[in-house]
């Protein structure tokens, strides 16, 4: 019976292939067939040796305020004449993905002995443009405009009337062919009359204009600028400065205790590594609504912007979600710029990144951003705590987890460059994130457990981040590094430990760090302070704990869990709710609604409008609101208690 079986399916198979090769025969003789041609790149790869040609001279004038257009003279020195390949910058480290802005790279001429030199781009890479040196040439001038946004819709804002944001990858080429640390390169910058800037450069002020000390390449492109009219510089100790640039004056202005727990952050970084990987440090804070929304950490300094009233709306709720930016960009000049994947680090900015590793570089930065967020005062520790339970409550309603590891969203900034997803549930984003830090909230924990308390995550930061204090340069990793240094604090299977919860799909985010550490998860009909904070910032009323819904004050919808009620009912990002159970609909209406729910056991009616068409769905839910919590389960301090202390 099995050698007949057998016998039929090659039979079978035989059969089908004889059907398919006529026709496939037919259409054959029918089509024309071309072959492939060679793929030439001509980008000459980096190497480990000095820039022959000396010290490029870059002059940028960004005084446009106006029509926001930077102007930038560029002069090349050169060793010899022939070809020539001449890079903007496209693998950006911080993004993690090319996102340099070759679109806004306008008006591109280079000259050598004052004659025009031809160019042509690399139709391999966009970003590469190809020149042929004259012989007997000394250098080449580049001359061209960076064409910043000038509204939202073209790209992050850098430059209003009162402030300016320069990132020197978008105003300067680089010579293909080096590392680019073996580059010189010595800037000068023309600002607006009156403003001040602050970098992690220095140089000499002469008039408007800042000449900057001789510094490589690499380094240049990881000290951007802020400079604004209204600026105040503080002294934050231990070679750390505050530099905020402000929309108006009296966003200047602080209280003494506000500014204490600013400088308890730099001591509390301190105490927690053992080092400092910096010889200064510049936080470029700006305080505006006018020019665009950033965090982003370089190894001396760090770009951050907040919403207007930092400091003078302190106390009040909406504040609390800023604060978290100065601690996770100061924790990743240790974590992600000083010791870095060895993957992600590259010698030029035209060698594509892998991010594979980002749960270290970006989960254990946000994993100590709120342990310093908590330990500095810019949290206090009810408000971690919340933030903790809104963390792991939102990762829970990331269902894509059952069938995408979090390993695999790390390569999300290259796939996705956080455009909007309206699955974002199911199709994942950045989760390597957040989800990162409940893995080292649970490592944390072990370490505790398998010490009786004697260590934590703090002896594998100074291991592992703390080593030779004052270098800023890099120090390459890879998991296998990481694993040695755990065993060597606590041994534990942690190759086990980061095989399930990594590189496996799983069915809720890791709750060892709340479990062990003296907590649990819960709900209640009451939102805590960070997600009672998000949703007034964000004008919205947020149940994907619950029935999977987020809906924006008019009617919006604006998040969908994937399976939920919500999803069930039929519901979908974009669309706007119009009435619910027959009132027009409100924020307090639709938490009314869900809550009324809950008592009748009756369905809620909804009626819908997406793009010209409306519907009338029935929405069976009746949990009633859930807001996320963490409650106390045992006497005294856990290891989560303790994890959150200060240690200055």
């Amino acid at each position: 019976m099995i050698r007949s079986l057998a016998a039929a399916l090659c039979l079978t198979t035989g059969l089908s292939t004889a059907l398919l090769a006529t026709p496939l025969a037919a259409q054959e003789a029918n089509r024309s067939r071309p072959t492939a041609l060679p793929v030439n790149d001509t980008t000459p790869a980096p190497k480990d040796i000095p820039y022959p040609g000396g010290t490029i001279r870059l002059e940028v004038d960004a005084s446009d305020t106006v029509q926001r257009i930077f102007r930038v003279r560029e002069t090349i020195p050169v060793a010899a004449g022939g070809p020539m390949t001449l890079m903007m910058p496209a693998w950006l480290p911080g993004n993690h993905a090319p996102r340099g802005q070759i679109e806004k790279l306008t008006g591109l001429t280079f000259t050598a002995n004052g004659k025009p030199v031809a160019w042509k781009r690399d139709p391999l890479n966009v970003y590469a443009f190809q020149i042929d040196v004259p012989q007997g040439a000394k250098e080449v001038v580049a001359q061209f405009q960076f064409l910043s946004a000038t509204a939202g819709n073209q790209g992050r804002v850098v430059m209003t009337p009162k402030m300016l944001n320069i990132q020197w990858e978008s105003v300067s080429l680089y010579p293909a062919g080096y590392y680019t640390r073996q580059i010189p390169v010595q800037a000068t910058v023309t600002y607006p009359a009156g403003w001040q800037a602050a970098t992690a450069l220095r140089g000499r002020k002469s008039g408007s204009s800042i000449a900057y000390d001789v510094i490589d390449y690499e380094a240049l492109q990881d000290s951007p600028v802020f400079a604004g009219t209204h600026f105040k510089a503080v002294d934050l100790g231990h070679n750390v400065t505050l530099n905020i640039v402000a929309d108006d004056a009296d966003e200047l202005n602080f209280k003494p205790e506000q500014m204490a727990r600013h400088k308890k952050l730099v001591a509390e970084a301190g105490a927690l590594f053992g080092a400092y990987h910096f010889d200064h440090y510049d936080f470029l804070l700006s305080i505006t609504d006018e020019m665009g929304g950033i965090g982003l950490e370089h190894h001396r300094s760090s770009e951050n912007q907040v919403e207007p009233g930092y400091f003078k709306t302190w106390d009040g709720g909406e504040a609390l979600l800023d604060r978290n930016l100065l601690p996770h960009e100061f924790t990743h000049s240790w974590d992600g710029k000083f010791r870095r994947p060895d993957l992600l680090w590259t010698p030029d900015f035209n060698v594509p990144m892998q991010d594979n590793l980002l749960w270290v570089y970006e989960g254990q930065t946000q994993f100590w951003g709120y342990v310093l967020g908590a330990r500095s005062g810019m949290f206090t520790k009810a408000e971690t705590l919340d933030a903790y339970a809104q963390i792991a409550a939102k990762l829970d309603t990331a269902v894509g987890r059952q069938w995408r590891p979090m390993e695999d969203t790390t390569h999300d900034p290259i796939m996705s460059a956080r455009r909007p997803k309206g699955w974002t549930s199911w199709q994942r984003s950045e989760d390597y994130y957040n989800e990162g830090l409940m893995i080292w909230l649970e490592a944390d924990a072990i370490i505790r457990k398998q010490t009786r308390g004697a260590k934590g995550l703090d002896d594998f930061a100074k291991a592992f981040f703390g080593v030779k204090p004052g270098d800023w340069g890099q120090l390459v990793y890879n998991r296998q590094d990481v694993i040695a240094t755990l065993n060597g604090i606590a041994p534990y299977d942690w190759a086990g430990f980061f095989q399930t919860y990594v590189d496996t799909p799983t069915k809720e985010t890791p709750k060892g760090g709340f479990t062990m550490g003296g907590y649990r998860l819960v709900y209640t009909d009451t939102p805590g302070a960070i997600t009672k904070a998000a949703e007034g910032a964000n004008k919205m009323v947020d149940q994907s704990f619950g029935v999977g819904l987020i809906v924006k004050n008019d009617g919006e919808v604006s998040g969908v869990i994937w399976d939920s009620a919500a999803f069930k009912a039929g519901l979908s990002v974009g669309s706007k709710i119009m009435a619910i159970n027959g009132d027009e609909y409100s924020g307090d209406a639709f938490k009314a609604a869900i809550s009324q729910a809950k008592t009748s056991k009756k369905p809620v009616q909804i009626i819908l409008k997406q793009d010209k068409y409306y519907r009338t769905l029935t929405l069976d839910y009746s949990d009633g609101l859930r807001y996320p919590h963490l409650e106390k389960t045992g006497e005294g301090e856990g290891s989560l208690d303790k994890l959150l202390q200060p240690k200055t």
